[in-house]
């Protein structure tokens, strides 16, 4: 009998939401263990033994504890292939794409509406948004070229489960 897997999750933050749409999309049952960031239990004892880096998300799952959204993307898609997020091995290059854009996004935008980053740079957050904003510009130049109904044609990738919770944090 397996285990359900369990992801320790904050509500607002744009990594879990990737997660918690990935395991909806593909049907994986889980169950959430709530780590609040605002009140700091990211840096407690208990949660930096399951997470030195003391970030969300972690899913524990298949006897595995993983950490990083995209890392954990990438299990999901190696070890459940139903209901895929990338396009079809035989297409590469539309693979990269798709992986490129999530880059632009976990790596461009994201991180200046990051909590922690946020906290840095309070004295300067309309950097912060110019950052965004420039961020965002340069990916509705690739979406201009890649995007159907979606960020990369016409069926949801992880590209999308990474650009939905930065709109709605960058509208915040």
């Amino acid at each position: 009998m397996s285990t359900k897997p369990v992801l320790y999750s904050y509500f607002r933050s744009s990594c879990s939401w990737r997660v918690r749409f990935a395991l909806a999309i593909k049907g994986i049952d889980y169950e959430t263990k709530p780590v609040h960031l605002m009140k700091d239990e990211q840096h407690s004892d208990w949660f930096r033994a399951i997470n030195p880096m003391k970030q969300v998300p972690v899913l524990i799952i298949d006897g595995q504890t993983l950490a990083q959204s995209t890392s954990i993307l990438e299990y999901l898609e190696e070890t459940r292939p139903n209901r895929p997020l990338l396009p079809d091995r035989s297409d590469p290059v539309l693979r990269a794409t798709v992986r490129r854009i999530c880059q632009d996004i976990v790596s461009g935008i994201q991180p200046f509406q990051n909590i922690s980053v946020l906290s840095e740079v309070a004295a300067d957050r309309n950097q912060a948004q110019k950052c965004i904003a420039v961020g965002f510009e340069a990916l509705e130049r690739t979406l201009s070229v890649t995007s159907g109904k979606f960020c990369v044609g016409n069926e949801i990738t992880m590209a999308d489960l990474c650009l939905a919770p930065q709109v709605f944090n960058a509208n915040r």
